[in-house]
């Protein structure tokens, strides 16, 4: 009660301060708006009272001269007044297309009331008044009159609907040229064009295989596969062409990019060169040896529609965000999400003049919203787009907007030679030859990277989410840019059917290795030959590879050796200790020596992805794994255990903080298949296998008490024969072994020691033998 007497008081005080002032409020009123209209209302009643007989003569005279058309004239005036009153005249400028099209069906209208005669003492000239009889030439043809009425109405529709009338007119035009358009004769059979210099080809195939003439065929014929598999096209095409009902009994190649086209298509079938880009000796293949697929284009609205649900959703959690990017890329579409604002308000009250208490909202405080607010929603977000997953980067590394990636409903796979077809590719490449296509971003953008920069590549996931197949579009990569001269592989392969394809490429070191032994075997190796290298740089007075090839060409060069490793869980079973000390001494040294590790695991867990191993491999990709652990494991952070699988991973370089997310590259055994044999094509002579075949070859190998030969049984003899006793934990402690494989090694050494003990004696004892048969021979 106390609140609402608080006003009536102060409006009795204020009505007595009025009062007292000489009556304010009276002249307040008196000058005020309301006070103006009506003087402005009884003025006009007066006029019209004053006025009346004129206006009536007036009026008169106007019906005769507009008719029914005087209604249209009143009916503008009113409408300007309105405007006027209302303050809103500028419509006529912004809409004065519309105006005009009501002004044109104004006067259509008007002509149409001009037809019509009839005339009375009220209306002399018809309904539409000599005015009206003007505007459709009424002493004309009546078609005149109906010709000026339709082009009326035709301008009016122009005006106010210019889009939906040029659709029409297009509409109109395309249906007018599909039903009147000539029809092809099926009686006339058109003859055989012949260019100057080719000969008509017939159905009929003929048994001399003639190579077709130079007019059509630009490049010369170099293999008679190339020309059988010509005369093959030209028959399939002549039979499915007479198959057809009425169809023409001759067929006829006479355009010379069709020949081109299936010249090329038999050079891609048998792996023959089709550039003549040669590098010491060598041909390079290009891109046109790839499969390109199609790109699927995804709708707007669809994207606009999710972009909504996305900004609603936020909103009914209480998170002020809208979504400013929208980037589509193959598998996911990143929505950049920008987050608004916190504002606090505080409700401020006031009284005005005349006493009235009224309540201002005023602003204490502005903070932007917190990146963990919109974090926390993904599960939420999920929900609202009906998408299996959704990851969300927050933020994204060089803007100022929190990513949310949401899942395609149709995926789109990339192509290797869609990536190396961009410029990004073709820039990185014009700098090194060690350039690799990994695949596409998040936002459609492709992504390549520089395996000398990595410099050592670790590469994890579930099985099936594409780590033999990202193997690939690496090797292959290498395989279109580089000589044998250039690059020398090394293929551990464990499951002994992922890499065996490329035994024919003359760019192996070896071929493929299978066995465990042999792969422990070709690690001691490289080792060695990164010291020998180390020994040759520090000779010619160069820091890096590249400096030492400056100078070089062809054999005299340093090729870059490339070791790839399928399975690493598999060795790191058969020997822990020996494979990461030498992983990790070829991850810090090797790199100056063109040496260069790209090891894939299926299962990245810390004792296979050892804390040594995941220092010296700065650069680290992630395919889909099972939980988080091995996310962290493999990136040290969360995030991979959402991605889709085939294909779909993250991609962590050296100068990332954070990694980023990829569509790797697909790469069909077919076009495999194609690149080998463009390579195994060229071999005319046997690659210096820098004798490490050998050593290989001579791995010892079998089993020794029903265990598997040690590597290091060899020099573990050697140390039985410098030191009379030999423990186990000698073994341990001079060959940097665990204790159980060392107890193994002491077996398998006391075997092999008992067995050439045995050998020995025997030889003694038959030397005794023949010895004693000489005396007695020579008695």
């Amino acid at each position: 009660m106390a609140k609402k007497k608080a006003p009536r008081n102060a409006k009795s005080k204020s009505r007595k301060k009025s009062g007292g002032k000489g009556g304010r409020g009276f002249f307040r009123f008196l000058f005020s708006i309301n006070m103006f209209r009506t003087l402005m209302a009884a003025v006009i009643i007066a006029l019209l009272v004053i006025f009346w007989n004129d206006i009536e003569d007036s009026t008169g005279a106007g019906i005769e001269l507009f008719g029914w058309g005087l209604v249209f004239i009143i009916a503008a005036a009113v409408t300007l007044f309105i405007l006027g009153w209302r303050r809103r005249l500028g419509l006529l400028i912004y809409k004065w297309n519309r105006w005009l099209g009501g002004i044109a069906y104004m006067l259509a209208a008007w002509g149409i009331l001009a037809t019509i005669d009839f005339s009375n003492g009220l209306f002399l000239n018809g309904y539409g008044g000599s005015f009206g009889r003007e505007i459709i030439d009424y002493n004309n043809w009546v078609y005149i009159q109906v010709l000026r009425i339709i082009v009326l109405i035709i301008i009016g529709t122009f005006l106010i609907a210019p889009r939906w009338s040029v659709r029409a007119i297009k509409g109109f035009y395309y249906w007018v040229v599909d039903n009147f358009k000539r029809p092809p004769s099926k009686k006339r059979e058109a003859k055989p064009q012949v260019i100057s210099g080719q000969r008509p080809v017939h159905t009929k195939p003929s048994t001399e295989t003639k190579p077709p003439p130079p007019s059509v065929m630009k490049e010369p014929l170099a293999a008679p596969e190339v020309v059988r598999s010509q005369n093959k096209l030209k028959e399939l095409a002549a039979k499915a062409a007479a198959l057809r009902p009425g169809a023409k009994k001759n067929l006829l190649i006479n355009k010379p990019q069709d020949m081109k086209q299936i010249v090329g298509d038999a050079w891609k079938k048998s792996g023959q060169p089709t550039t003549g880009v040669v590098i010491d000796g060598w041909h390079l293949p290009t891109t046109d040896i790839l499969d390109l697929s199609p790109e699927i284009s995804f709708s707007e609205a669809d994207n606009e529609q999710r972009k909504k649900l996305i900004e609603d959703s936020l909103a009914s959690y209480g998170v002020d965000a809208k979504v400013v990017q929208i980037n589509a890329g193959p598998t996911v579409t990143q929505f950049g999400v920008e987050p608004g604002w916190d504002t606090k308000y505080r409700d401020v009250r006031e009284k005005d003049r005349d006493g009235n208490v009224t309540v201002r909202r005023e602003e204490v405080s502005k903070t932007r919203v917190k990146v963990d607010r919109i974090s926390s929603l993904a599960n939420d977000l999920a929900l609202a787009l009906a998408a299996p997953t959704i990851r969300i980067e927050a933020p994204v590394p060089g803007k100022a907007i929190v990513g949310i990636e949401v899942p395609n409903t149709t995926s789109d796979m990339v192509s290797l030679r869609g990536v190396v077809e961009t410029n990004v590719f073709q820039k990185l490449l014009s700098k090194t030859k060690m350039a690799i296509a990994l695949g596409k971003g998040a936002g459609g953008e492709a992504i390549a990277g520089d395996l000398t920069k990595m410099p050592h590549l670790l590469i994890a996931g579930a099985t099936g989410s594409g780590k033999t197949v990202c193997l690939n579009t690496i090797i292959c990569c290498l395989l279109l840019n580089n000589t044998p001269n250039d690059v020398r592989f090394i293929l551990i392969d464990p499951k002994r059917v992922e890499l065996t394809q490329y035994n024919s490429i003359p760019h192996l070191a070896t071929p493929v290795i299978v066995e465990t032994e042999k792969s422990l075997s070709a690690l001691r190796w490289l080792c060695q030959e990164m010291d020998e290298r180390y020994k040759k740089l520090a000779a010619a007075g160069a820091r890096h590879i590249e400096g030492y090839n400056k100078t070089r060409h062809g054999s005299d060069k340093l090729p870059f050796l490339i070791l790839i490793i399928d399975e690493l869980a598999d060795l790191m079973m058969a020997g822990y200790d020996e494979v990461e000390t030498n992983l990790c001494r070829l991850a810090q040294l090797a790199r100056a020596t063109g040496i260069h590790l790209v090891v894939a695991t299926q299962r990245p867990s810390v004792d296979v992805v050892t804390g040594l191993i995941k220092a010296n491999f700065p650069t680290r990709i992630s395919f889909a794994v099972t939980s988080q652990v091995d996310s962290r494991t493999i990136l040290d952070g969360v995030g991979a255990e959402k991605l889709l699988g085939r294909g779909d991973m993250l991609y962590m370089p050296t100068e990332a903080a954070k990694p980023k997310r990829l569509q790797g590259c697909f790469l069909s055994d077919t076009e495999i298949d194609r690149l080998v044999n463009f390579w195994g094509s060229q071999r005319s002579e046997e690659m210096d296998k820098l004798k490490m075949e050998t050593l290989i070859a001579n791995t010892p190998s079998g089993t020794i008490g029903g265990y598997p030969r040690d590597p290091l049984l060899e020099q573990a003899k050697e140390l039985a024969r410098q030191y009379k006793d030999v423990s186990t934990s000698f073994l341990q402690r001079k060959l940097h072994i665990g204790y159980p494989r060392a107890a193994r090694l002491k077996d398998q050494l006391d075997a092999v020691l008992a067995e050439e003990g045995d050998g020995e004696q025997i030889n003694e004892e038959s030397m005794e033998s023949s010895g004693e048969d000489g005396n007695d021979e020579q008695v």
